[in-house]
């Protein structure tokens, strides 16, 4: 049976890969997508509506420019008219140059407002007209026509027609960008924060911490102050049932123990025949154990975590039954196995894992539970199995042995225990960062698999372990 806790960590990374996009970047990129789509509708828009307009526009200013000047020239004499050009030149920044036939000029149609321009400026300017964006390598907005038989160019001042180039949407595009990325990220946060703090105390109240993350309950939302006051209750009353359940059972496991003393005492003194004495010792022995059960189970949930060295603590829970007649145990951990665990809560998990498999893990044939532990490390964790070679249990009750007060043999009329021991192991796992997984295989046996964080490993010393004593169980001793 290999332990299905070997592939959990790849088993997690897969599970976060298939989780997606968290809730933040979900919204975050949702409101970015709205604002890049109003963005680009509202340029397309602009374009549209804006472009258009502003092309015939400047199309009019510059052909009424051209005309004015033209008409000015046409009814000047030669001596007006060179006085004129250079008042132009000089006041309003328009100049009259002759156009020669050998003039290197580049057509002004660069883009589609410069394009529409040209055609509007033709169709008012009548045919002949010249547009061009630079003359004889000189930038600007020239524009050629006819004076009678000669022809001349009007180069405009380029600060009377300022036109939107591509650096200049660019720069206004990353700056709107800019401002809206900014802007959905905050409100993003501010949105999801609740939720956040929300699912933190969520997760640490399934972890039992009740008083360690309260939800503010004057926030200005409603709906969120509602949530947080509900959830703050709901931890209060959780915190309350689980304090009067450790209270209840801690209490009547007390206040059992005064009466079995007495009923122990009583049957050594009183009971003459020694058979039904030793029987009725037993019956108080084992009233005794569920005691002990209940108050395990109602422990506080404390642990001091250290590195433990996994052999030395098998060791010490194989010890007390090595002498019984009805366990062999077989133990396979490395000497140096050390795991990050509270010692006494990992005895605890040890020694209810095997009296569980004394109990109820014998083998048919023998009647002898043969119990084999193993352990290895696993990456930075340690795999543990507990394994017997009983009758096992059916696969759709596996998931009801780790629960409070279940047994699994339902044909048992005799209790033996109060259905605990798999409950408490559980519990004091996950309270070490481990991890607790049953299998079976019915006519084979029941192997219970840990997972436990592991902690750095030492060297054994040769001399400290020659003067050791020998270990309660080896991979072949008897216990």
């Amino acid at each position: 049976m290999p332990s299905p806790l070997g592939s959990i960590g790849s088993r997690r990374r897969r599970k976060r890969l298939h989780l997606g996009l968290s809730l933040f970047w979900r919204t975050f990129f949702l409101l970015v997508l709205l604002l890049v789509g109003c963005t680009v509708a509202w340029l397309q828009t602009f374009r549209a509506l804006e472009y258009e307009p502003r092309a015939i526009q400047t199309a009019h200013q510059i052909a009424s420019l051209v005309n004015l000047t033209r008409a000015a020239l046409v009814y000047s004499d030669a001596i007006t008219r060179v006085s004129l050009i250079k008042t132009l030149a000089d006041q309003e920044g328009v100049r009259i140059l002759p156009r020669e036939p050998g003039d290197r000029f580049l057509p002004y149609t660069s883009g589609a407002l410069d394009q529409r321009v040209t055609e509007e400026l033709i169709a008012r300017l009548g045919e002949g007209t010249t547009v061009a964006s630079r003359v004889n390598d000189e930038p600007g907005l020239w524009v050629g026509f006819t004076i009678e038989s000669d022809t001349y160019w009007l180069l405009v001042d380029p600060t009377r027609f300022s036109r939107l180039d591509r650096r200049t949407w660019m720069i206004w595009l990353a700056t709107t960008m800019a401002l809206s990325l900014a802007g959905a990220a905050l409100i993003t946060r501010l949105i999801n924060r609740p939720l956040k703090q929300l699912s933190q105390a969520t997760l640490q109240v399934r972890e039992g911490e009740y008083e360690a993350h309260r939800l503010d309950e004057r926030a200005r939302t409603n709906e969120i102050r509602a949530v947080n006051v509900g959830f703050n209750r709901m931890a209060d009353q959780l915190a309350k049932i689980e304090q009067d359940r450790a209270v209840m059972l801690a209490g009547i496991s007390h206040d059992l123990r005064t009466p079995l003393a007495r009923l122990r005492l009583e049957t050594e003194m009183s009971v003459a025949d020694e058979d039904a004495r030793d029987h009725m010792a037993a019956d108080i022995a084992q009233l005794d154990a569920i005691i002990d059960k209940f108050l395990d189970y109602a422990r506080p949930d404390h642990v001091d975590f250290r590195p433990v060295l996994l052999r030395d603590v098998i060791d010490a829970c194989t010890y007390a039954v090595q002498d019984h007649e009805d366990i062999k145990i077989t133990v396979d951990v490395p000497a140096d196995l050390r795991v990050m665990a509270d010692e006494v809560e990992l005895q605890r998990v040890i020694s209810n894992l095997v009296e569980n498999a004394r109990r109820y893990g014998k083998t048919p044939s023998t009647g002898v539970a043969d119990i084999t532990i193993q352990a290895q490390a696993h990456n930075d964790a340690v795999l543990i199995k507990v394994r017997d070679h009983g009758a096992g249990v059916a696969a759709s009750m596996l998931s009801q042995l780790s629960k409070p007060f279940f047994r699994g043999d339902v044909a048992r009329t005799s209790a033996a225990g109060a259905g605990l021991g798999l409950s408490i192991v559980t519990k004091n796992i996950e309270r070490m960062g481990g991890t607790f997984a049953l299998t079976s295989t019915p006519g084979r046996g029941l192997a219970a698999h840990i997972r436990m964080p592991r902690a750095a490993s030492i060297k054994i010393d040769p001399l400290a372990a020659k003067d050791k004593p020998a270990p309660a169980a080896g991979p072949s001793n008897k216990a």
